[in-house]
Parts: C-alpha cells; structure tokens; sequence
C-alpha cells in the first residue's frame, strides 16, 4: 500500500468536501467551518490587536516597528520568533521594501510563514512487516489520551489496523478513556492495573502487536509534571524496554502540548525533547484559546516537526499541520477582522 500520508488524505478529503458542495444545494450537508473559524480567538486577537494598527497606509518607521514588536510578544509569539520578524522587517525597510503598512502586514505574513515552513513534516507511515510504535508523551490534561483516540480512528479510517497502549497507568480516568475509545472503533487495547509498571504494559502491548501483525501501535504514557526527573526516568524505560523487541522502536516520540498554556507549552517541548529525543508534536486546543501564537514560539525555538493541531472535538478536527494554512487563518489579508 506503501506510506500512509495524513496529509494526502487530508487534502484528499477537503477536495471531495469542496466537491460535495459545489455538487448540489440540495443536498443535506452541514459544511465544516474553515480553519479560521476554528482558531477565532487567536485570530481575533491577531486581526483586531495585532494588525488593527497597520491600516491606513501608515509609514514605515522605528514606532512602527517597535508597536508590532510589542503586539507580536502580546499575541504569545515570543521572544525569539518576535526577534526574527522584526529583524526581517527591519532589512526589509532599509532596502526600501516596504512602503506602507500595508507592505508590513504582506511582509509579516511572508516572515511567519517562513518560521513555520521548516517544521511542516507530517507523520508519514511506511508499510513494514512490524508495527509502527508511535510513543505518545505529555503532561496531563494536554489532551494525550484524546489525541490518541483520534489518531486512531483516522488510521483506522485509512485502512491502517491499530492496537493501543494504556501506558499511563498512574490515573484509572486515563486506562478507561482509552479502553472507551478502543471499545468505540473496534480496536484492541493493552491494559493492566492502575499502578502496573508502564513500561511493562507497553513491552506487552508490542508484543501482541507484532504477533497479531498490527500495523501501529499508540501507547499512552503517564503524564506528570514534566519537571518530575521520575517521570522522565520511566520514559526513558519504556524507550529502552522496547528496543529489545524492535532496534528501531519507537519510531515516532510524539508530544501532546495544550496550546492554551502558552509560553509553558514551550517549555515542556524543551525538557520533554532534552530528555527523550523528541520527533514530533501535536498541539492541541487551539479552538479555545486566544495563545495560538505560541505555535511559532515553539516552532522557532525547538525547530521539532509539528505533525498536527487539535482545532475541536470530532475526529477530523485533529489536523494535520500547514503552515501557510495555518498563517493564512490567522491574518486575513483583506483586511477584515
């Protein structure tokens, strides 16, 4: 079947969405909101706070500069990918690039997009004759155990054949959301007791994927506080615990940040990567919250893959990142707010 592509399918169901709808007007479909819908609240702050002040044509000058440098920091971008806006910016007016504000807005599009662009590699799949370990890690209440049930299924959906990990053994809440989830899509789930040894469920649960021929396996991890040298201790574990079945695995350490903390969402990808080599993250809820733009803090600091945005609660509002889309719900270049 070869790789399986979240984003080809992605764009794939988008495309037939858009079909569907320009098809026929009478049939009974309730449209998705586009991407900018589901991020209102970080785009209202960028439209209303952040780009309020370039209309009008104003010219570029140092308050200019320094007025979007404050936004920028306000709208949770932070310090650093603030500082590589403004840099750009600022080269951009000596070689007398930018006009007016109205160039700004155009060039401060074109310089976060240039920030995300990098860091736009989504999970691809390789067929293989083992299970493809995704390893999935996190503070509690980021959105793990929810971010996994929706992997699944749209694995499921892709014809991909999945088991689950109930890793985080330290919150009974956490094994029966997974085993809900399992229940709810008709996938199996490896669970033991509240308080087994994580790293032991796992071992046990790539065991059975492999001889069952399970194509992913998408174990679950306690989540304390990331500052909880255990925690990383344990994690670490079960990386060592499952080399000894597969070298490669996992194939994929992913970390689940709630995009509604804000600047501590970058600093639990820095210790979460320091300690266990991240290769990817998600980042959730993002439809609640107006700190969207730590996306770009995150990307510019830790320069990890970003492989989806949680943007709701259906299965299909785990979406696979682009930055340019991305960018785009955010800044409305029409200027509307």
């Amino acid at each position: 079947m070869g790789i399986f592509s979240f984003l080809k399918r992605q764009k794939a169901d988008r495309q037939a969405n858009a079909q569907d709808q320009a098809e026929g007007a009478d049939q009974v479909k309730v449209d998705e909101p586009e991407l900018d819908h589901k991020l209102q609240k970080t785009r209202s702050r960028f439209t209303e706070n952040l780009l309020g002040f370039l209309r009008g044509k104003k010219p570029v000058d140092d308050d200019l500069l320094e007025e979007l440098e404050a936004q920028l920091i306000m709208a949770d971008v932070g310090v650093a990918a603030t500082g590589r806006v403004i840099d750009a910016l600022q080269a951009r007016a000596k070689r007398d690039k930018l006009q007016d504000s109205d160039a700004v807005r155009e060039a401060l599009r074109e310089e976060l997009i240039n920030i995300l662009q990098p860091v736009e590699q989504p999970l691809e799949i390789p067929d293989s004759d083992s299970p493809f370990v995704i390893l999935v890690v996190g503070v509690n209440g980021a959105g793990k155990t929810t971010t996994i049930g929706k992997l699944a299924k749209q694995l499921q959906d892709g014809g991909k054949s999945v088991m689950l990990a109930a890793g985080d053994t330290f919150r009974a809440a956490a094994i029966e959301q997974l085993q809900t989830w399992g229940e709810r899509n008709d996938v199996p789930v490896i669970a033991q007791d509240i308080g087994s040894d994580s790293a032991s469920v796992i071992f046990d649960a790539l065991q059975s994927a492999k001889a069952r021929g399970i194509d992913v396996l998408i174990a679950d991890t306690a989540g304390r506080l990331h500052t909880q040298s255990g925690l990383m201790d344990e994690l670490r574990k079960v990386k060592r615990v499952l080399t000894k079945i597969d070298d490669n695995a996992p194939h994929e350490t992913m970390i689940v940040l709630d995009g509604g903390t804000g600047q501590n969402a970058l600093s639990q990808a820095e210790q979460f990567n320091e300690a266990m080599a991240l290769d990817g993250l998600v980042i959730t809820k993002l439809d609640g919250t107006a700190k969207g733009g730590v996306v770009f803090a995150v990307a510019e600091k830790t320069g990890l893959p970003i492989r989806f945005i949680g943007v709701g609660e259906k299965v299909a509002d785990l979406e696979v990142f682009e930055a340019t889309r991305f960018v785009d719900a955010l800044i409305d270049n029409e200027g509307e707010a």
